[in-house]
């Protein structure tokens, strides 16, 4: 996921050395926690919510919380596999559903049921045989575009995946690495489910019209994107149908989205397999379906939250639609190709 610079002021990350707290006692659940009990929240480099939110868990709760991020989703969903014999923590936010049956599979989260009233929302999202994550957002991955650029230069705005591959959009494209990025795999998983079996021809396509293709997602948005508040070279880049609301300046937008472009993401939190603390663990993830988190996300974090208690801000519905038949993968198919997809995509892309 990402965080747009206009974000309100957001809690601290902490280091990797922060995940020093002790085990957790027997503690019923539902009961107070000991006054010092600490929670290492491990999370993507895009988490963000405003300090009161987490200051009000801390005191309902007694529950002391701590966040950790090894980077992007897909390099968090790495670290998580590579030290689930010793956890970063006790419990993950924001692996997705490109990623997920990853960390599933390597048995990385523990099985908990959420007992918040949002859980029932959550559910819709839930993956199909197993407990262990709890939908907490969603958001469409998909094209953005600079509308000054098109205006000034006469040009029309591509609308479909094969408009990219016209001569007059060549070297206006900037998108992620699927090996490091999670908006990278999702654009990578949309063009699958547009292409089918001719998915590898279109990115070769792609690549001869000059496609840039950046390690993550703020290198795309905050480098490349040529939209007023960024400067850069691109006037289309790889983002979120939910970006365009934080590009209106002076009432105007200057930004949208290409909704034929788009592939459902959704985002998950969950109790690590051998968390400190595993009882608290599982009262952050109910926090996380809470009115108050669920509220922060689309300011903060510029997504869809899951609870239907919750409503999105009024300019969404102007300038963040959300698509209405995105692509999408079914996940089993993600689960079973999607390594040997992007070692095909690499061997593509930058051989």
């Amino acid at each position: 996921m990402r965080t747009l610079r206009v974000a309100v002021p957001v809690i601290a990350v902490a280091t990797l050395a922060a995940c020093t707290s002790t085990q957790d006692p027997a503690t019923p659940s539902g009961s107070a926690q000991p006054a010092d009990t600490e929670v290492t929240v491990v999370t993507h480099d895009s988490f963000a919510v405003p300090d009161a939110v987490v200051a009000q868990f801390e005191r309902d709760t007694g529950i002391k919380v701590t966040f950790v991020a090894p980077g992007d989703a897909g390099a968090m969903v790495n670290q998580l596999i590579l030290t689930k014999d010793a956890p970063l923590g006790d419990v993950a936010y924001g692996v997705d559903n490109t990623f997920a049956s990853r960390a599933l599979d390597e048995g990385v989260f523990a099985d908990y049921t959420s007992s918040a009233p949002a859980a029932v929302d959550a559910a819709q999202y839930a993956i199909e045989g197993s407990e262990a994550l709890t939908a907490v957002d969603f958001s469409d991955v998909c094209l953005n575009y600079d509308l000054a650029y098109f205006e000034d230069n006469g040009l029309a705005v591509p609308q479909t995946f094969d408009d990219l591959l016209k001569p007059e959009y060549k070297s206006l494209v900037s998108v992620t690495n699927p090996a490091t990025s999670s908006p990278g795999l999702a654009f990578l998983l949309a063009t699958i489910a547009a292409k089918g079996d001719g998915w590898q021809d279109y990115w070769s396509a792609l690549v001869a019209n000059d496609v840039r293709v950046t390690a993550s997602w703020s290198d795309t948005y905050y480098t490349d994107f040529s939209a007023p508040n960024y400067g850069g070279d691109y006037p289309i880049v790889l983002s979120y149908a939910s970006s365009p609301p934080f590009e209106v300046i002076d009432g105007e937008p200057t930004t949208a989205a290409l909704l034929d472009t788009c592939f459902r993401q959704v985002e998950y939190v969950g109790v690590l397999e051998g968390a400190k603390h595993p009882t608290a663990a599982g009262k952050v993830v109910d926090w996380m379906l809470s009115d108050e988190f669920q509220a922060a996300l689309p300011e903060n974090m510029y997504v869809y939250p899951v609870s239907s208690a919750v409503e999105v801000p009024a300019d969404w519905a102007t300038y963040a639609p959300l698509a209405s038949a995105p692509w999408s993968v079914p996940a089993a198919d993600i689960a079973a190709n999607r390594d040997q997809w992007i070692k095909d995509w690499t061997a593509v892309v930058t051989p």
